[in-house]
């Protein structure tokens, strides 16, 4: 299990962050039914597999905090047995999860309540968290319209699109990225997740930064929503994941070279507000 994640992590099989540092943790669960010689031993597989998960996409923050909260709190708790040692592991990957779907639900919570009817929004990508926030405005009676750009090269908005078009009272468009500043000019907000906030940056799926910079120009207020776990003030250096050039052109490129990065960055300043679990604020 723990490998199958990891793969599934490096190869972006699962797009949200949240779910991503939730099944690392889950997998984790795969050493609990192992025998150890000792307590040192259990202790030296738990730090060797978690390195593992982390490795897998060290771009993510939340998957980076949450693992290393996993290891700190067993390790913290000087077991005394292997017994034991499994018995803390169990607990701390249980409060991680908790507290990471907790955090998701109340962020989507707060980020919805400043939806208003009516509403013209435009999301990039896909995020769970945004979906949610969309589906609970649209549930408490919200009649909106919410243009989502492709993504490519993964085109994951189209995921997006899918999951918005079967809800009753949104009016979903499909859009390509190039197009976002055309419609901007139409949109009353725009409303995107993270990857994580380190210091003054934003770091998100590749067209954040663009779809931003355009709406700040047209004076569309962005707003970023997410768990508090994935802004981070310090000790925790971003890198980029370089995606395969198959992604974007199926023959090889013969005389040229083909950049896709996964993620850019967007400096704060052109965000508005940032929502999460415990309200909203300026970024």
């Amino acid at each position: 299990m723990i490998d199958e994640t990891a793969e599934e992590i490096r190869s972006m099989q699962t797009h949200s962050s949240s779910v991503v540092a939730a099944n690392a943790s889950h997998a984790l669960e795969e050493l609990l039914g192992r025998e150890y010689p000792s307590v040192e031993e259990y202790l030296r597989e738990l730090e060797h597999n978690s390195s593992a998960l982390r490795r897998a996409n060290p771009s993510h923050a939340s998957l980076i905090t949450t693992q290393r909260e996993i290891v700190e709190t067993v390790r913290e708790a000087d077991p005394k047995s292997i017994e034991a040692a499994k018995a803390r592991t169990e607990g701390a990957i249980e409060e991680v999860v908790l507290t990471i779907e907790t955090a998701k639900h109340r962020a989507a919570e707060n980020a919805a309540d400043r939806i208003e009817d009516g509403s013209t929004i435009l999301t990039h990508d896909y995020s769970s968290t945004v979906l949610e926030a969309l589906e609970a405005a649209a549930r408490d009676g919200a009649h909106l319209e919410v243009f989502i750009t492709e993504a490519r090269p993964r085109h994951l908005g189209r995921k997006t699109a899918r999951v918005l078009g079967e809800i009753d009272r949104i009016e979903t468009t499909l859009i390509i990225d190039s197009a976002a500043g055309h419609y901007l000019e139409t949109i009353d907000s725009v409303l995107i997740g993270m990857d994580c906030i380190v210091d003054d940056m934003l770091y998100n799926r590749v067209g954040t930064y663009p779809i931003a910079a355009t709406a700040a120009d047209r004076d569309v207020p962005v707003t970023v929503t997410g768990s508090s776990a994935k802004v981070v003030d310090g000790g925790f250096r971003f890198e980029n994941d370089f995606r395969p050039a198959s992604e974007v052109i199926r023959e090889p490129p013969e005389g040229f070279v083909v950049g896709n990065p996964a993620y850019d960055a967007t400096p704060t300043r052109l965000i508005e507000t940032l929502v999460t679990e415990t309200g909203a604020k300026s970024p």
